[in-house]
């Protein structure tokens, strides 16, 4: 039934309407990733030179084994964020004579095949038979192969373990990335801990006692027995969600009643971020991004908290990222009911304003979030509420223009990462180009010897848009009618 399942996929591929344009995405990934596995390879082939380089003192082997921990944490997170999930290849099975176990079985053994799982086979072999097979011995190598792919397993179905509780619940991903983020600078920034000697003090035992090898291999077996237990218990046709879903969205949202129309518009879009996989891939990654800040902020420096065109640029991006990572697809979202929309009562003025309530929404939000950062200066705050400012008077005017020039359809079941769907040449340019009209009014004033002017300048334009949110309304409006029915038919194309 196993090789049913994947007769049955390699068909589905070439008989979609999108095939060749996924065909070609495909082709276009796989040379970058053989690219990135050749640089693998090399690395590997040449890590015992860079590890003598840099431990001159040391025995190789003592370093290599300090790393491989710290290599598998870093793979993790990587996982969590790049890896695929195999969930809705079988979906129209469920409802045929087949054994959930052989469902379940296909599911899970699918999850093996990810180019994740070849990194580390990739990376450390040449290591392991240059080095650690002529000095220690053929069991030790042999043991230290079973540790990594023991490891690697785990660290596989883990990974699609935390995806998976994340379609269901956002915060699961958050606290995992917090934690994550905490092991790491538990150890390189205070020092509480050594993940470097934690490695050390396994696998350096591992090569003198092969046996505890068995450990990781059954940490692997573990996490892919729970893995088919919990797609077991909850493979239905609505995807991976159980029968009693402890995560329910609320049906009202009070504060948005005084809104009226617009109001119960801007609650259904709520529900479809919440719902869906990629737009609350959009919302997760705007609640990451706003610890951008840091990455600027933090330094020697760091009262003075940098030049001000870095706080105008990251001041931007991170009051404005959700309005220019969700908003850019602003009807795909809804392409699969948006005929249902054209013909309903609902008015398309109305359909704007809920979008600009919902982007005011989230930048308000975002702004609220990112005032912790008057602690570097209380200029670092002003700039913010500039670029807030601009955000909902500019930038969201910019963004729903281009989103009147987007016809292609994106399918909300499917997950974010390497999913080009509804992505155009348009979509990538807007997204580079949107950080460039601030700097056009920002930095001749600055070079003047004016930056407190062309603060007000900025905050002022972002005013005057707020202001004018009717009449951008109208013209927006105007120019959607005039693009309607390509838009439509774009929809309509799966």
């Amino acid at each position: 039934m196993i090789t049913t399942f994947l007769k049955h996929e390699f068909k589905a591929l070439g008989r979609s309407k999108n095939a060749g344009k996924t065909l070609a995405v495909r082709i276009i990934m796989s040379l970058l990733i053989l690219l990135l596995m050749l640089y693998v390879v090399a690395a590997g082939f040449f890590m015992d030179m860079i590890l003598k380089k840099v431990y001159p003192h040391q025995s190789i082997i003592i370093p290599f084994c300090g790393l491989v921990l710290i290599y598998f944490l870093g793979e993790l997170f990587s996982r969590i964020q790049l890896q695929e999930l195999p969930t809705l290849r079988v979906q129209p099975y469920l409802q045929l004579p087949i054994k959930r176990n052989t469902i379940v079985g296909y599911l899970t053994l699918t999850g093996l095949f990810s180019v994740f799982n070849l990194w580390p086979f990739l990376l450390f072999w040449p290591f392991i038979f240059k080095q650690i097979l002529p000095s220690a011995g053929g069991l030790a190598a042999f043991s230290f192969i079973i540790a990594l792919m023991g490891l690697s397993v785990f660290n596989n179905y883990l990974a699609l373990y935390i995806k998976r509780k994340s379609n269901l619940n956002g915060w699961v991903f958050l606290v995992t990335t917090g934690v994550l983020v905490l092991l790491i600078l538990g150890d390189f920034k205070w020092h509480f801990y050594s993940i470097r000697d934690i490695s050390y003090l396994f696998f350096g035992n591992v090569l003198k006692t092969p046996i505890l090898a068995l450990i990781p291999l059954a940490l692997g077996i573990f996490m892919f027995y729970f893995n088919f237990l919990y797609l077991k218990q909850n493979l239905y046709l609505e995807e991976l969600q159980t029968k009693k879903d402890k995560y329910k969205s609320s049906t009202e949202f009070p504060i948005l009643n005084s809104f009226g129309p617009v109001g119960d518009l801007v609650a259904n879009e709520i529900k479809l971020i919440l719902r869906n996989k990629r737009p609350r891939s959009a919302m997760t990654m705007s609640l990451l991004f706003l610890f951008y800040g840091l990455m600027f902020y933090l330094g020697p420096n760091k009262h003075g908290a940098g030049s001000d065109y870095l706080k105008v640029f990251s001041g931007m991006f991170m009051t404005g990222f959700f309005i220019i990572s969700y908003g850019q697809f602003m009807f795909s979202w809804q392409a699969s009911h948006f005929d249902g929309l054209m013909v309903s009562k609902v008015s398309f003025s109305d359909f704007l304003k809920g979008k600009y309530l919902l982007f005011t929404t989230a930048s308000t939000v975002a702004f609220i979030l990112t005032t912790p950062y008057a602690y570097f200066g209380w200029r670092v705050l002003l700039v913010h509420a500039m670029m807030y400012l601009w955000n909902l008077g500019v930038t969201t005017n910019i963004v729903l223009y281009f989103a009147n020039r987007n016809a292609k359809r994106i399918d909300l079941s499917k997950g974010a990462s390497f999913n080009w769907e509804g992505v155009g040449a348009t979509q990538l340019i807007l997204s580079f180009l949107l950080f460039i009209p601030p700097f056009i009014v920002y930095v001749p004033l600055k070079l003047l010897g004016l930056p407190d002017v062309a603060l007000a300048v900025l905050g002022a334009i972002g005013l005057t848009g707020i202001l004018t949110r009717g009449f951008c309304i109208k013209f927006l409006e105007a120019d959607f009618h005039k693009r309607k029915f390509a838009i439509l038919e774009g929809f309509r194309n799966k």
